[in-house]
């Protein structure tokens, strides 16, 4: 299933404004680093137009990624080289400052204004398909955010509204000030919080999903079981791939290999097949570095699942058993500053 014959990739439309985009989108930020070290600029550019060869034409960058807006940048390059008018492009503002243990994030009516134009310039284009608040400010109302947002939507600088990781309150008050067209949220195998209340708000309203992490940042492909953890990475500190907490998940990922075998897949295309069947409003950004990964994220597209075969794979990764958190952020207010011996800055925002 890994290699073969194109794949037709299907199309889907994100929420009720009339987005559409690829089923399968592709998240730019490893291109400049995170997970791995960061490629140089012509590979990154050759992978989002092998990318859109594809049929993937749906791609996932924001100003945070990478030092000095690096990402945006890669992307805009790379942009230059297909046709604007069949990509759908998202981006996202909010994370002034991002560290492991520490997330300062801004939502002020200003500042989305000053982000919007940054990432215009960069990205080199006039308007931006999808433009997400990254992460919410709540020392800021939502609806003076929002009240923003619906002006660059006014203006043509920005044609879809997004929120990433916000609690459904939010996105109801958001919602009545401008309908939203997507969430981004961490959604996976052994990342399923969102079914309980996120899931079924946003079809309440009429909102698409974009799921990022959506092969558990890597581990359905084999990291850290049957590849490494790249160094000086930010999974070198992640919950779910350190210590004790790996050599548990490792029995997760033999589980899900056995069934892999059984659907003539590879792991990782069983856990993105699993994510790309649970829903048609559902746009999953899976990234990678590599070619061989892109055509085994691909060929997820042609896995064909039944519901007893999404029960059987739902019921090999009960969330009970997941070792470690998420990710950081859910220990923020426990570890921030238990390194630095100092209270947090004045403008220390948690988001919500």
């Amino acid at each position: 299933m890994a290699e073969g014959k194109q794949v037709e990739m299907p199309r889907v439309k994100l929420g009720s404004q009339g987005l559409e985009v690829s089923k399968l989108g592709y998240g730019c930020m490893g291109l400049t680093g995170g997970y791995n070290a960061p490629v140089p600029e012509e590979v990154g550019i050759s992978i989002i137009k092998y990318a859109f060869d594809k049929g993937i034409t749906f791609y996932d960058t924001s100003d945070v990624y990478g030092a000095d807006h690096a990402n945006e940048l890669l992307v805009g390059k790379a942009l230059k080289q297909l046709p604007r008018e069949k990509v759908q492009l998202a981006t996202k503002f909010g994370i002034v400052k991002s560290q492991p243990t520490c997330v300062i994030v801004n939502g002020t009516p200003e500042y989305v204004r000053s982000c919007c134009e940054g990432s215009l310039k960069r990205l080199g284009v006039e308007y931006i398909d999808l433009y997400y608040a990254h992460r919410i400010d709540t020392t800021v109302p939502i609806e003076e955010t929002m009240g923003e947002l619906k002006k660059l939507v006014e203006e043509g600088k920005i044609k879809y509204i997004g929120l990433s990781e916000p609690s459904p309150d939010t996105i109801r008050r958001a919602h009545a000030v401008h309908p939203i067209t997507a969430l981004q949220m961490e959604y996976s195998l052994w990342s399923r919080d969102i079914e309980e209340e996120i899931i079924p708000l946003s079809r309440e309203l009429g909102i698409g999903i974009v799921p990022y992490s959506p092969v558990g940042r890597g581990f359905f492909g084999g990291r850290g079981i049957v590849d490494s953890v790249p160094p000086k990475t930010y999974l070198e500190t992640h919950p779910r791939f350190t210590g004790e907490n790996l050599e548990k998940n490792k029995i997760i990922y033999t589980r899900i290999e056995a069934l892999a075998k059984k659907h003539g897949c590879t792991p990782i295309q069983l856990a993105l097949a699993w994510v790309l069947h649970q829903g048609d409003d559902i746009a999953p950004i899976p990234g990678t570095t590599k070619i061989k990964n892109l055509d085994d994220n691909i060929g997820s597209v042609r896995v064909k699942l039944t519901k007893d075969d999404l029960k059987d794979i739902s019921d090999a990764v009960p969330i009970n058993e997941v070792a470690g958190n998420r990710q950081l952020s859910e220990a923020f207010e426990k570890i921030t500053w238990r390194y630095a011996n100092t209270p947090p800055p004045k403008d220390y925002k948690f988001s919500a």
